[in-house]
């Protein structure tokens, strides 16, 4: 098994999944910090008491690995988290996470989660489909060196914002209940972090420009500046995008607009 990957198999079986936050100060180093919607929640001030409340509030939580991609020293994740809202509403909602390690703990991590599907599904009452999980991704992901032609095709694919231009594309719940328009008019993209595997490229970008409407029950705004934070895994093919999969921090753009 890949180092980082078995790290990685703790941190989703014995922490996530177990509910056991003692895992946390073994695997995550002390400065470990986790870059989620425009925010940084560091280990000990607000990441671990975040996540506690968040367990305590859904007892049931679990999560699901879909893809893992490494290249040695760097790992990025896809993954789906599932629970009983409080209510006894069922939710689904996708992730993907992009991290660094020293070689022995966790560093840092940049993630989105698709908590505005989570929050969809709660208020109408209908769960969406699981995605299945990956089949033993432990055992069967393989390290793959970085490649800088992969490297330049995603940060020039990045840097023009559309990131419905490839030729398979999953954004958020799209899998679900379909293609949907983009959000924002992007004016300027800030990659905040990017890695290699052979032809996959993982990333976390915020994107910057004027609110385009689209958000079911925002009244207004259209024109507005916001900010749109995503992560994403894609594939690249010829020096072209062949498939990305994108999660964006829609539910954090929503506040952006209501505030």
């Amino acid at each position: 098994m890949e180092p980082f990957v078995a790290l990685m198999r703790r941190y989703c079986i014995d922490y996530t999944c177990s509910h056991d936050q003692s895992v946390c100060k073994e695997i995550m180093a002390p400065e470990y910090v986790v870059h989620m919607g425009g925010q940084a929640y560091r280990r000990d001030q607000d990441y671990i008491p975040g996540v506690r409340a968040l367990l305590d509030e859904c007892p049931g939580l679990g999560l699901l690995v879909h893809e893992l991609v490494t290249s040695g020293e760097r790992l990025a994740m896809r993954f789906s988290e599932h629970t009983a809202e409080p209510d006894g509403s069922l939710t689904c909602w996708g992730g993907i996470g992009v991290y660094r390690w020293n070689g022995e703990q966790l560093l840092e991590n940049w993630v989105e989660q698709d908590y505005e599907a989570r929050q969809i599904q709660a208020r109408t009452g209908v769960p969406h489909a699981l995605e299945p999980p990956h089949i033993d991704p432990w055992t069967s992901t393989r390290a793959v060196p970085p490649d800088p032609a992969t490297e330049a095709a995603a940060r020039a694919w990045l840097a023009k914002g559309d990131l419905r231009n490839a030729a398979d594309v999953v954004i958020d719940d799209s899998r679900e209940v379909g293609p949907g328009a983009s959000l924002v008019d992007v004016e300027s993209v800030v990659i905040n972090d990017l890695f290699t595997a052979g032809p996959r490229a993982a990333f976390h970008a915020t994107l910057a420009g004027a609110y385009r409407g689209g958000l079911a029950g925002v009244d207004g705004g259209v024109g507005r500046p916001v900010v749109l934070h995503c992560a994403g895994l894609v594939r690249v093919d010829g020096g072209s995008i062949a498939a990305a999969h994108v999660i964006t921090g829609r539910f954090e753009l929503r506040a952006q607009l209501e505030d």
